[in-house]
């Protein structure tokens, strides 16, 4: 397949090799900055995925393999990440190495060296391969792209993806590659490579469009002249993955919303079915630029009647002569202007459509959470939206309608608008220019609607992974914060584990608690560096809680003679890290002392019979001390339903959400999630300010939605929502049936 650009109708040329090593170093940096910021929610799914694999497999040394790696991710994840972080920007520098220095790959070679694997190696390959064209397909259209500008970049003719330093396939194996290092048992690295699908891995999209960004920016490419062909190519290569004749995949909607879109539009079945000479609408067709070709060949197009399309075409050309300007008091609403037109409206299908988009545009105008400024915005949308839906009869049943698409991202950056900047803040300017466009040069080409989108996009993800550089150094402390929190989880669980077998005595079981959880979270907390620390600290413990249980006969007592030296030495290690009040510490080990001469002094001829009497008095002491404690704890647990309720709210939460905090003067404050720990024990947020941000516990957000101080704002796929509000509601044009 051949991607060589038209060079002589390009206005660009590549950049010198001097900064060449500038332009690869930015796009490294680029491309592992916005795969780390994805890090922590790609492991919660693939953990997530491990455990309900775990579930479904009947297998049941599979079943636990599965169980227990999602366990380790879920308990370890910052070592995954951290592995990884580093892994990926080593995968991407070495594929630029190895480009730059073999340039093309020999075919030859590579057919000798598949000649020599194993059948293992080849399976594996194999499964690499099919998972690498899922995701290709995903991003194809900016794959190709980027492939045609890195070629251009390298002075090459053609660039294969096989080539790319930044394919999906380095993506995946970089992360195989990983998890085999975070994961000890060799068992379980075959597990995760069926799990690293479109749905769990990386959203890859993003990152090549700002990799893209980096080489317009830098004069590589900005006007590429094959555009539509890389948009023909990468049509044809998602063709095979059930795609639409817009080349977007179209999501199967349920079968009772389907069942009522159809219903709605039954009638037009019937009156096209007729054949009253009428066209689709009646009326004398009106086809773009003289050629029904357009229509003939893609079946989601209708004939639109000319009187309608022309009428809507004035009022839209009136409305683009005025200036966009926000708080203007004399903008309309589409069920308003249906109100203007009833003898231009003929056929049901002109009346449902304008039916249902009235309907669509006045719940989105209803919604409170999207800023007037915004709803003033998407009401200059109305008309070429309304054209739009008209001439394609996908608008109502694709979720990924370029038109609705629109509408969707303005409703759900709205609140990403500085209100304090108003107008001229940049993302507002960029949605103004945006409509604009759309508004003043529409007319029947539906592909507008997609060029603003990926625009608009484009516009976002720039200021967010600016926004996301800003987040560094909090992300940094909140991986501290969380590594340390799941150190002191460990060390819990370590004591816990002696403590509750009703062995330990009760001043030796205070020490662990209140001392020694210290001593091993700090052991934990180091275990990366110092892996021993973690096998000592729990052997020390271990010892002391040996030391002070009862010696019957003499080898033993002379055992622990000759151990007590050794255990002191390292409880005193330890505890001198952890730097406890001398006092206390003195107070310990005279207490300690006391027990082991008692146990030295103790009579060797004691009968079994009391023996078993000093074990049940130890084991009835601490289980009375554990009653105490459940019932203390117990006693400050909330309504188990609540819990669960805002426990699962919060776990609910994914990035890229925005809530709306009340402050204690019952003021408002929109933030936005902007990372989640691997943990998901800490939230960082971001306001419209994007250089602001602020950390939150999961306890500390459970009880703000516990006390209704915070809420989730429904921005997201306002027309979805709105469209199926709409079919709650019988048509607009239909009578009343009198009573």
């Amino acid at each position: 397949m051949s991607l060589i650009p038209n060079k002589s109708a390009v206005n660009s040329q590549p950049p010198a090799s001097a900064v060449r090593g500038d332009v690869w170093h930015a796009l490294v940096q680029q491309a592992t900055h916005l795969t780390v910021s994805q890090m922590d929610a790609f492991l919660a799914r693939l953990a997530n995925a491990l455990l309900a694999a775990s579930e479904q497999l009947s297998d049941s040394k599979d079943a636990s393999l599965n169980f227990s790696a999602g366990q380790m991710l879920k308990n370890n994840g910052y070592s995954f990440y951290y592995l990884a972080s580093a892994a990926i920007e080593a995968s991407f520098r070495r594929e630029i190495k190895e480009l730059l220095s073999k340039g093309l790959p020999s075919t030859a070679s590579q057919d000798a060296a598949l000649s020599l694997v194993s059948f293992e190696e080849m399976d594996a390959k194999l499964a690499f391969g099919r998972a690498s064209r899922h995701l290709e397909l995903a991003s194809a259209e900016s794959l190709l792209a980027l492939n045609m500008r890195l070629a251009t970049l390298t002075d090459f003719d053609t660039l294969s993806i096989a080539q790319n330093p930044f394919r999906p396939d380095v993506f995946l194996k970089t992360m195989q590659a990983v998890w085999c290092d975070f994961h000890p048992d060799e068992a379980t690295h075959h597990l995760i490579l069926p799990l690293l699908r479109a749905t769990i891995l990386f959203d890859l999209e993003p990152i090549y469009q700002a990799l893209n960004d980096i080489l317009i920016a830098r004069g590589v490419l900005p006007d590429l002249q094959d555009s539509f062909r890389i948009k023909k190519i990468a049509k044809n290569l998602q063709a095979e993955d059930n795609a639409t004749p817009s080349g977007k995949k179209r999501p199967i909607p349920h079968n009772n919303f389907a069942q009522k879109l159809k219903k709605y539009f039954a009638d037009n079945e019937e009156e096209m079915q007729a054949g009253n000479g009428r066209g689709s609408f009646g009326g004398a067709p009106q086809y773009e630029d003289g050629d029904p070709d357009r229509y003939h060949q893609n079946p989601s197009y209708r004939v639109v009647d000319s009187k309608l399309f022309q009428y809507l075409a004035n009022l839209q050309k009136n409305m683009a002569l005025r200036p966009i300007t926000p708080g203007a008091p004399d903008v309309m609403h589409l069920s308003q202007i249906r109100e203007q037109m009833p003898e231009l409206v003929s056929s049901s299908i002109e009346k449902t459509t304008l039916d249902l988009l009235s309907k669509i545009f006045d719940t989105v105008f209803l919604n409170q959470d999207i800023p007037r400024q915004i709803k003033e915005l998407i009401s200059l949308l109305q008309i070429p939206v309304l054209k739009a839906a008209l001439m394609d009869k996908e608008f109502f049943f694709q979720e990924e309608h370029p038109a609705r698409r629109l509408i969707d991202l303005l409703s759900k950056y709205s609140v990403s608008v500085d209100q304090e900047k108003g107008q001229n803040d940049p993302l507002f300017q960029n949605m103004k220019a945006s409509v604009s466009r759309v508004q003043q040069e529409f007319d029947q080409h539906v592909e507008l609607f997609d060029m603003v989108v990926s625009d608009l996009e484009n516009f976002v993800a720039r200021e967010e992974a600016a926004s996301e550089e800003a987040l560094q150094a909090p992300i940094i402390q909140a991986l501290q914060k969380e590594k340390f929190k799941q150190a002191n989880f460990h060390a819990k669980n370590e004591v816990a584990l002696r403590v509750r077998t009703g062995e330990v005595l009760a001043f030796v079981e205070t020490f662990l608690e209140n001392r020694w959880i210290k001593v091993l979270t700090l052991a934990y907390s180091v275990k990366e560096d110092k892996p021993q620390a973690v096998v000592d600290a729990i052997k020390t413990m271990d010892d002391l809680i040996w030391s002070v249980k009862p010696k019957n006969n003499l080898e033993q007592r002379q055992e622990m003679v000759n151990r007590l030296p050794a255990i002191l030495v390292r409880l005193n290690k330890w505890l001198n890290l952890i730097k406890w009040e001398e006092s206390d510490q003195l107070l310990f080990f005279t207490e300690l002392a006391e027990c082991h001469a008692s146990i030295v002094r103790a009579p060797l001829d004691l009968s079994p019979e009391r023996q078993l009497e000093i074990a049940v008095e130890v084991a009835q002491q601490a289980a009375e001390r554990r009653l105490v404690k459940r019932a203390q704890e117990e006693s400050g647990l909330q309504d188990e339903s609540e819990i669960d309720v805002h426990t699962a709210a919060v776990a609910k939460l994914e990035r890229g959400i925005w809530l709306q905090f009340t402050r204690k003067d019952t003021s408002t404050h929109n933030v936005r999630l902007a990372w989640v720990s691997p943990m998901r024990s800490l939230y960082i947020f971001t306001s419209s300010q994007r250089e602001k941000s602020f950390s939150v516990s999961t306890e500390e957000l459970e009880q703000s939605f516990r006390e209704h101080r915070v809420q989730i704002l429904v921005l997201d796929k306002v027309v979805d929502r709105a469209l199926m509000a709409a079919l709650e509601d019988p048509p607009l044009h239909e009578e009343p049936v009198p009573d």
